[in-house]
């Protein structure tokens, strides 16, 4: 029999308060992503994709709908408890990098293992920034670092603790476009060799090309998904699916 969904999202709205209106960010979404796959979230400016991946690895809870993380559903989970869920089972790599300016390279790749009580971590995450090519630089500080260095930093921290599922926010989206391809090229090959789920927001229709599956948002509901339009769109190809 097939596993259960590494990650289950069910009719999931979002909506905020502005002043006397209410914003609805997300309306209904639904899907599901198997375990050891790859699915990109693409759309335009202001669709939902972040919300939405902020919702699926327990950063926020919705206003309606359910989402299960690894068998977990964290809608009835306090604040505190989601943070343990995303500790035992995920990964993160954000645009913006988001490593400890304090501490130094391996110091902050060791962090998440160091929260779990694991042991060995310093070995792991030397290990690891000898993978994504910085084994000289373990003890440099992130200001001592390019832009592409510090991302590098923060995949081999978001790997440290094997997780199930990678959540990655516009992992590229500060990077020159050589860089960029460096970056793409280290999560892939860590997370086919790790066997981690994929999930990522990005504007770059090439690095989506590259996963397995892609949910298009528009209007904060999902009106493609795998090259089936949803809802009546007209019908399109992974290569037609635009940021714009």
């Amino acid at each position: 029999m097939p596993s259960d969904p590494v990650l289950r999202v069910a009719n999931v709205t979002q909506t905020f308060e502005s002043g006397s209106k209410t914003l609805t960010v997300l309306d209904d979404v639904s899907f599901e992503i198997e375990a050891g796959t790859s699915c990109a979230i693409v759309g335009p400016s202001g669709s939902g994709k972040t919300t939405l991946l902020g919702l699926c690895a327990g950063l926020d809870r919705p206003t309606e709908g359910t989402v299960a993380l690894c068998g977990t559903d964290l809608s009835p989970l306090d604040e505190d408890e989601r943070a343990a869920v995303r500790n035992q089972h995920v990964g993160f790599v954000f645009q913006t990098f988001r490593l400890l300016p304090t501490l130094t390279a391996i110091e902050n790749v060791m962090v998440p293992a160091e929260l779990r009580g694991a042991a060995g971590a310093r070995s792991q995450a030397r290990e690891l920034l000898d993978r994504v090519g910085l084994g000289d630089r373990l003890d440099h500080y992130p200001s001592q670092l390019s832009g592409g260095e510090q991302q590098r930093v923060a995949l081999a921290r978001a790997f440290i603790n094997t997780p199930s599922i990678l959540f990655a926010d516009e992992p590229t989206g500060n990077l020159d476009e050589e860089t960029a391809a460096t970056i793409e090229d280290l999560l892939f090959d860590l997370n086919a060799t790790s066997g981690t789920t994929l999930v990522l927001v990005t504007h770059d229709l090439e690095l989506a090309d590259r996963t397995q599956r892609q949910l298009r948002l528009r209007g904060g509901k999902v009106v493609d998904a795998d090259g089936v339009p949803v809802g009546g769109a007209k019908k399109g190809s992974k290569k037609e699916i635009s940021p714009a």
